[in-house]
């Protein structure tokens, strides 16, 4: 895949880079901020972004505003977003524009070099990648209020397979469930979660967001 990354810190950029490479991917652009890193996607949008959430010159959400824009101006584009930690709201702020060819990843998990490359493919082939710990940590985090308090454990492992991205297959082959099962699971989720059948909209995307707190 065409890849640029963007990441203010040069020993992280050019191990991301140097990576790529070596796996088969072409770096067209690697650059250290979110203006650079627009500029680069304008000039010559890739199969996918791999860019840090916090960037120059404030570091702050510099990098998911563009990520948010290159999804908003250049839908083909995957944006695969990584974070130093969990922070629910630019979670949502991606998931927001739709749940094709975006993930969010925190920095950690590029150690793990397979797991990395799998969620950089997924992203770039269309689907959805959320790290493991991001979605523990927002799925785990429910008022009694929240209609997601009504969710049995089984409805929450199925609620956090979603939310990771994995289709009804890949979510009945880790759960050990058959697909009907999983359908079944699903639709009962989205109607305790009080989510419309509603034309225009996905439910699994909503389902998500819900618990992103968007």
């Amino acid at each position: 895949m065409r890849v640029i990354v963007a990441e203010d810190s040069t020993l992280l950029r050019e191990g991301l880079v140097r990576l790529l490479a070596e796996e088969g991917h072409r770096v067209v652009a690697a650059v250290g901020d979110a203006r650079a890193l627009l500029a680069a996607v304008a000039a010559d949008p890739p199969d996918v972004v791999v860019a840090d959430i916090r960037m120059p010159p404030t570091h702050t959400d510099e990098g998911v505003r563009a990520a948010v824009r290159i999804r908003t101006e250049h839908p083909s584009v995957g944006v695969l977003v990584l974070s130093q930690h969990v922070e629910r709201g630019y979670a949502a702020q991606l998931l927001a524009a739709g749940a094709e060819r975006v993930g969010y990843l925190l920095k950690d998990r590029v150690a793990e070099v397979d797991e990395f490359l799998e969620a950089l493919e997924r992203v770039g082939g269309g689907g959805t990648v959320i790290d493991p710990e991001v979605v523990r940590s927002l799925v785990g985090r429910t008022e009694p209020a929240d209609p997601s308090a009504r969710l049995t454990p089984r409805e929450r492992e199925v609620l956090e397979a979603l939310a990771e991205g994995l289709t009804n297959t890949a979510i009945a082959a880790r759960l050990h469930l058959s697909l009907s099962a999983v359908e079944k699971y699903l639709a009962t989720l989205f109607d305790k979660l009080d989510l419309p059948r509603t034309g225009g909209y996905s439910r699994r995307v909503l389902a998500v967001l819900r618990h992103l707190g968007a």
